[in-house]
């Protein structure tokens, strides 16, 4: 476990702009857009072209891979499912656990030797961190202890390390996808910079959840959510595979350049898909060859996963 405060300081020419800012939308909660779960897509093997020439420098080289059939999760795992197997197994996942002491430098603070998680909160010119490590932070209580799933079993399980992704995925007899399935799964296809096409927002229509507005003090919701949303209330793509873009970010079984986290030996692995929190002035992973570090044993409020099958 890795748990590291996480926090940029905003320039003061961007908190000015703070007081600048439209209020909010504040969208009418939607709790369910599918009626009923989907049943995992089959995918074949064959070429796939993964990797981009024209972005942002880890994603380099576009390459053309060869990968074997498999089936794949129609949606990100969700806190139904994930409630089912903890049920099932008794599984307690690292957020609930007292941190390894090793991974943590011994002159932390000591709220940092506390069971918790990463969590994201809108920046504000009183506090210009966006990222906090919150004790009792978890995936029942994704945005601290005073948070909860209730009502939201049909929302993407958030607050799972890669140990705890993994965990599930050996129970449900899957595993995780490595990040060149996923790409191929994701990009279903396409040859354009977006698994729906070049435009992001084609004909003002958005097909993934992300952030509008300026990152991190304002997200103007204008796909209809501030945060996650629940499974499948975006077209799919081509394969028939919802929000392998946006919304929140998937585990790969793929470590990200064999790298592991400076001091502590903690292996890193390869993320997918963008989030909610990806926007026009900060990140702009929201694209199937995006990738990014993670560590594994740090959940956060916009990680989650889904699983594989082999033939």
């Amino acid at each position: 476990m890795n748990p590291v405060v996480f926090g940029m300081t905003l320039a003061v020419s961007v908190i000015g702009l703070a007081a600048c800012q439209p209020a909010a939308q504040t969208p009418k909660p939607v709790l369910r857009c599918l009626a009923t779960n989907p049943s995992p897509i089959t995918l074949p093997g064959g070429p796939a072209r993964i990797g981009s020439d024209v972005a942002y420098g880890e994603e380099a080289p576009a390459r053309t891979v060869v990968v074997d059939g498999f089936s794949i999760d129609a949606t990100e795992v969700t806190n139904a499912q994930f409630t089912h197997f903890v049920a099932a197994t008794g599984y307690v996942t690292m957020a609930e656990r007292k941190p390894d002491p090793a991974l943590i430098p011994p002159d932390a603070p000591p709220f940092l030797f506390l069971p918790g998680a990463a969590v994201f909160k809108t920046a504000t010119p009183d506090s210009p961190y966006w990222w906090s490590y919150i004790p009792g932070a978890n995936w029942r209580h994704p945005q601290g202890p005073k948070s909860t799933i209730e009502g939201k079993e049909n929302f993407p399980v958030v607050q799972i390390a890669y140990e705890d992704a993994a965990a599930y995925a050996l129970w449900s007899g899957q595993r995780l996808p490595t990040e060149a399935e996923w790409e191929y799964a994701a990009s279903a296809g396409a040859k354009t910079l977006y698994p729906w096409g070049d435009e992001r927002v084609p004909g003002g229509r958005h097909r993934a959840n992300t952030w509008q507005g300026l990152f991190p003090l304002q997200d103007k919701a204008e796909d209809g959510f501030a945060g996650l949303a629940p499974v499948g209330c975006f077209k799919p793509n081509a394969f028939g595979l919802y929000d392998m873009i946006g919304n929140a970010w998937e585990w790969t079984a793929t470590p990200y350049l064999d790298s592991a986290r400076e001091g502590t030996g903690e292996a890193v692995y390869t993320i997918k898909g963008g989030s909610f929190l990806c926007a026009d002035n900060y990140c702009r992973r929201y694209r199937a060859s995006a990738r990014q570090p993670q560590e594994a044993g740090l959940g956060s409020n916009h990680i989650g996963f889904r699983t594989v099958g082999d033939p």
